[in-house]
């Protein structure tokens, strides 16, 4: 017998909106629940029809499929409503992990609920709190900040935006900007510890820890293949010293001027951006 056939029996799929979680690659990663109600909604709207009609053979489900992603989806959300409204069960699945994280689907889950439709979560695979179970960093406190920016500026105007948040940082990045993206983690962020999860659950899966430095510098990471989960461990306290705010000075005055230089390192270390101001006008008039 099947674990299925002695699993507790399945509860009633009942109208409303279900946000399934699906495998990130192994396809034995799903829920019975999440098979029950596949199997059980009038409709199944998927960020790729094609993967999902994958997914559903793999387990023997038919089901009708609909195309929701980014560019259908403006289109398409009045008549799901529509549906919903009117008592139609409706599930939303991504192409891998848990619906609406980097994905299609907040608007129409807030807008189904604003209307009084049930919105239900049917738990999973989520590629994020899979990386960060297998780090070695802290898993008391954590920041899911997506896709950095794809231009250097841009990514580093972010990551300085998170220098000084005090939690482990997950980010998704693609394969060709890894190695660009680690670097300039390394160079805002400094020596921390972090990991690199790669295809997770799947058959080169690969987890490589170690500080972002050293990171920065791994061959391996020169434009990997595959989905890849970057985690950096958070930052800590330290008193700025005189010379630490020097030397953080003369840093941003090679790029700024003295009073963007003194905004950026007071953010930086948390001192008075007036007394950097003067120290900054000293260190240029040397």
């Amino acid at each position: 017998m099947s674990p299925r056939a002695q699993a507790p029996p399945p509860n009633e799929v009942t109208p409303g909106l279900y946000l399934v979680a699906t495998p990130i690659g192994n396809l034995r990663d799903i829920t019975l629940r999440a098979l029950d109600v596949l199997e059980g909604v009038d409709t199944v709207l998927a960020e790729d029809t094609r993967v999902a009609g994958k997914l559903l053979a793999a387990h023997g489900i038919k089901a009708k499929l609909q195309r929701y992603d980014e560019h259908a989806a403006a289109r398409a959300r009045p008549g799901i409503l529509s549906d919903l409204a009117q008592g139609a069960a409706i599930a939303l699945i991504s192409d891998a992990g848990t619906p609406l994280i980097s994905d299609p689907g907040y608007r129409l889950a807030r807008e189904a609920a604003e209307q009084g439709i049930a919105v239900i979560p049917i738990p999973g695979p989520s590629a994020t709190l899979a990386a960060l179970s297998v780090a070695g960093l802290p898993t008391d406190r954590f920041l899911f900040a997506g896709f950095p920016p794809t231009k250097s500026s841009g990514r580093r105007a972010l990551f300085e935006e998170l220098a000084h948040v005090r939690a482990t940082l997950i980010f998704f990045e693609g394969g060709s900007r890894l190695a660009d993206s680690l670097g300039d983690m390394a160079a805002v962020f400094g020596p921390r510890d972090a990991a690199v999860a790669r295809e997770l659950t799947k058959l080169h899966e690969t987890i490589v820890r170690g500080s972002l430095d050293t990171l920065a510098a791994d061959p391996r990471f020169v434009a990997p293949k595959g989905e890849i989960v970057v985690l950096v461990g958070p930052g800590h306290d330290v008193a700025a010293t005189p010379e630490t705010a020097d030397a953080a000075l003369a840093e941003a005055l090679t790029r700024a001027g003295p009073a963007e230089a003194a905004a950026e390192v007071a953010k930086a270390l948390g001192l008075p951006r007036r007394n950097l101001y003067a120290r900054a006008l000293a260190l240029r008039g040397r």
